[in-house]
């Protein structure tokens, strides 16, 4: 749960306490291909196989979705569950560390369309509107 953050404090301290955190935030979250598999994952409402997040995940090759997804997992962001069968299922999750980053998304999400309709230039902009 977020905390009302009194960002006027004056603590140029927990100023620095912030941009840390944030900064280890993004540090997780970094990486072409990793809000594109927490999007997906959240979307699914269920674990997907990899060859279904294979498919979700256009223009990713295997290799680095292994690595993206191998990170997330590491960081916590996800769990991959190994089925004892032929051939191998294995499935990703949101864990709830992942889920939890539900409400942060929502927000960055509304952030960037509200920046979209403000008068942005330079190649941000330009980067989103050809992605629209």
């Amino acid at each position: 749960m977020a905390k009302d953050r009194h960002w006027n404090c004056g603590d140029p301290q927990q100023h620095r306490v912030w941009a840390e955190a944030t900064t280890d935030a993004l540090r997780v979250l970094e990486g072409k291909w990793k809000i594109v598999i927490i999007c997906q994952l959240f979307g699914a409402k269920e674990p997907l196989r990899f060859s279904e997040l294979e498919r979700r995940v256009e223009g990713v090759n295997q290799k680095m979705l292994i690595q993206q997804l191998k990170e997330l997992e590491k960081d916590g962001i996800i769990t991959r569950t190994v089925y004892p069968q032929v051939p191998p299922r294995v499935e990703y999750a949101l864990t709830d560390l992942g889920k939890a980053l539900g409400p942060a998304m929502a927000e960055l999400i509304d952030w960037t369309l509200r920046r979209e309709t403000l008068d942005v230039s330079g190649p941000a902009k330009q980067s989103l509107s050809a992605t629209s």
